[in-house]
């Protein structure tokens, strides 16, 4: 028997389809055809950066993505004293905070994006670690609008899920990373704050499946980042392409993030259990 589940809103039944269709949506992939024409310059990239330095990019940019998203001036923008509060505000307020949190990172994703493409192979070799500690930082800031510190090795899992559900290259892929997140949050659900920094030097196990995450999502992504950034290996006309290419990328992390934390509240305030 499940508590009884709080009333909802029109808006937050609304949000509840946009969720499902989320959900629902096949991942926007490269087209096969564009890979196969490109084969070369995808060969090219991957050589320039293997999966073992995009694992280290991943490991170290979940902490950093941390770290950054609580740079700023949030607390004040949302009008609150500590961010925690925003988990008993009101989803129309978490959703406004979240929206500017996404348009900034667009923003800013598109104008690395377009600097760092103008320089070619070389500049590309230093944009995707850049863009995947930004995809980090702005799932951690979208966390933060709707509540959620990611805190522990499981939260930090759930980033990881984020950033997997938005770059999944097939239907199968987004799946996977959805029962993944699904997973944590019951997890988390089932634990109060105390009980889960008690069991912080319990956390061996959940550290080494966050390896095992990694390992998984480093060459995910290696398809995806590598596949969508082909011609951006092209000095000069690769502006163009990285600036659109990175705004495409944050904003899709944003939506997947957006949906995820959406959901994770709903669940906390006991207004659904499951969207």
């Amino acid at each position: 028997m499940h508590d009884e589940l709080n009333p909802l809103s029109d808006y937050e039944k609304a949000q509840i389809r946009s969720i499902q269709e989320w959900k629902r949506q096949e991942p926007s992939v490269v087209s096969k055809t564009v890979g196969k024409l490109f084969t070369p310059l995808v060969w090219l990239i991957n050589k320039l950066i293997p999966q073992s330095a995009m694992h280290g990019a991943l490991d170290l940019s979940n902490s950093a993505g941390k770290w950054m998203a609580e740079l700023g001036t949030l607390e004040s923008d949302a009008g609150v004293g500590d961010l925690s509060e925003l988990l008993n505000a009101e989803l129309t307020k978490c959703d406004e905070l979240a929206d500017s949190v996404h348009n900034w990172a667009i923003g800013i994703a598109t104008s690395e994006g377009g600097v760092t493409g103008f320089f070619g192979l070389p500049g590309l070799a230093a944009d995707i670690p850049i863009i995947i500690s930004f995809a980090l930082r702005t799932i951690h800031r979208v966390g933060l609008a709707y509540g959620f510190k990611l805190e522990t090795e499981q939260e930090r899992q759930f980033a990881l899920g984020i950033l997997s559900a938005s770059g999944a290259n097939s239907v199968e892929e987004k799946v996977a990373a959805l029962t993944m997140l699904r997973a944590i949050e019951v997890t988390i659900a089932k634990q109060t704050w105390k009980k889960m920094a008690e069991q912080a030097a319990k956390e061996t196990l959940s550290k080494e499946a966050g390896i095992l995450v990694l390992r998984n999502l480093a060459k995910q992504l290696g398809i995806n980042l590598t596949k969508r950034k082909a011609l951006q290996a092209i000095p000069v006309i690769g502006a163009g392409i990285g600036a659109s290419v990175n705004g495409w990328y944050i904003k899709e992390v944003g939506w997947a993030a957006r949906r995820a934390f959406q959901e994770r509240w709903l669940v906390h305030n006991k207004k659904i259990i499951e969207a």
